[in-house]
């Protein structure tokens, strides 16, 4: 099945097809795209990884697609230039599922490619997050049509606006009122607007910045700052000059709106957890024993904290998506996987609530589950089943069913028994609620969808880790 997952650009849109991401483009665009992928900053920002690579099919190629019913049914009539195939990212996500320091680092390249950009005698047309997607923890810059040919004289950069509703306004709703990215951007598309958090600050706030220049003035002058710096022409090298200040200018407003607080929840559950060292070293050595045995390449960990066991299998050749419902925790996991350069993708994702698709007609951004089933060769549940037990009331089989969608062969869980201290603390009084569940209730709904490889005690507990694999 062929899915459209662009088209509000009319110089271009992207098909997504059997594993393949064709970018049809228009005939009048054709050549300025082309160019722009042959010059320098072109080339050189794809060798360096923030450009998404991106070839021109040939004549041969382009035939064989346009004989595919799907690919043509896609095209529904529009004109065909030439047709481009990026390379594939392959686990998307999208602003909604980020944490705020993923947002900041796609803020950071954008910000660089437009100053960047600029030497090279282009320009950014747009600034969006949705031109941006992650390989592993670090960002790649996807829509080769943003670019244009700056013109001469310039002194407004168009993109402006579009930015700050993006980028930075989201950054300091999330930095000021916790306000999470997924409230935003499942619900606007295209950001905030000054008018929206105007009203959220003092006076004093209004009059600081970064407050007074993305917000106060904005309000008061009754636009959104899409006009910044002079309007009428003026010499070349007065006018790149303005225009690049402008650029700094956002990178510094950037640098005060870095996430510095870590909320609390499940961040210190790593050094707050119900293990003793021998528990968690062999649980550690369980997993471990596992992942090098059977070597799965594309791993999912659902409720993955700050990733220590996602950091463990990406160490040992995996390709990681971690979970986590915790903003702060997935985060942290992005901040350590980008630091120490692993194959990890930390996403904000509630497991139980799991993100629907969303955009035009449903169909733009594709549910995370839509990604993920039968995606993985291995998922991780540690310490999690309990948690979607008590706190989400899912029924057992429900769990493991669910877990069977997403694995293609393996599954680790964790069972932590109705006595369990962390057990208790989510039971609140109502025991009599959960007083049937028990280790073997837990094994004989695992055997509906799985058959047991191994399992073995974690000392010091009546925990129970298990590994199986799909029937």
């Amino acid at each position: 099945m062929s899915a459209a997952i662009s088209f509000r650009d009319p110089a271009g849109f992207c098909i997504g097809l059997n594993g393949h991401i064709l970018r049809v483009v228009g005939p009048e665009h054709v050549a300025a795209l082309e160019a722009f992928l042959n010059s320098t900053c072109g080339r050189e920002f794809t060798a360096d990884g923030t450009l998404i690579p991106t070839r021109l099919l040939g004549k041969a190629e382009l035939s064989r697609w346009l004989d595919c019913s799907e690919f043509k049914e896609a095209l529904a009539d529009r004109p065909v230039g030439a047709v481009f195939e990026h390379e594939r990212i392959d686990f998307p996500s999208f602003p909604h599922e980020w944490s705020a320091d993923m947002l900041h680092a796609a803020a950071v390249l954008t910000l660089d490619l437009a100053l960047e950009a600029l030497k090279g005698g282009y320009q950014l047309k747009d600034a969006t997050p949705c031109n941006i997607l992650f390989r592993r923890a670090e960002p790649a810059f996807v829509d080769v049509l943003s670019f244009e040919p700056r013109t001469p004289g310039q002194t407004i950069w168009t993109a402006y606006a579009q930015f700050v509703r993006t980028f930075l306004l989201p950054l300091l709703a999330n930095k000021y009122w916790n306000t999470s990215l997924a409230e935003i951007f499942t619900t606007r598309r295209d950001g905030l607007e000054p008018e929206e958090l105007f009203a959220k600050f003092t006076w004093f706030q209004k009059l600081r910045p970064p407050f007074l220049t993305l917000i106060t003035l904005p309000k008061l002058l009754g636009g959104n700052g899409a006009t910044v710096g002079p309007t009428s022409k003026t010499g070349d090298e007065k006018a790149l000059f303005i225009i690049e200040s402008l650029l700094k200018r956002l990178r510094s407003s950037l640098v005060k709106l870095r996430t510095t607080r870590r909320s609390a929840g499940w961040l210190r559950y790593m050094d707050t957890h119900n293990y003793d060292p021998a528990a968690f070293s062999a649980k550690e050595t369980f997993v471990r024993a596992a992942l090098t045995e059977f070597k799965p390449q594309k791993l999912l960990d659902v409720g993955a904290n700050t990733g220590h066991f996602s950091r463990l299998a990406a160490g040992l050749g995996a390709q990681v998506i971690a979970i986590d419902s915790d903003a702060a925790c997935a985060g942290e996991c992005f901040a350590r996987a980008r630091q120490e350069r692993l194959n990890v993708l930390p996403l904000v994702v509630d497991i139980a609530r799991p993100t629907p698709s969303l955009g035009w007609r449903n169909a733009e951004c594709a549910s995370f589950l839509d990604r993920a089933r039968g995606h993985f060769d291995a998922v991780l549940m540690l310490a999690l089943v309990h948690h979607l037990l008590v706190s989400e009331r899912v029924a057992l089989n429900e769990i493991i069913d669910l877990a069977a969608e997403l694995t293609k062969s393996l599954l680790i869980i964790e069972f932590v028994p109705f006595d369990d201290p962390m057990f208790q603390r989510l039971l609140r009084g109502r025991d009599a609620l959960f007083a049937y569940y028990n280790r073997e209730l837990f094994e004989r709904t695992c055997e509906r969808r799985f058959d047991l490889m191994r399992s073995a005690d974690l000392p010091g507990t009546s925990r129970r880790l298990y590994l199986l694999r799909k029937k």
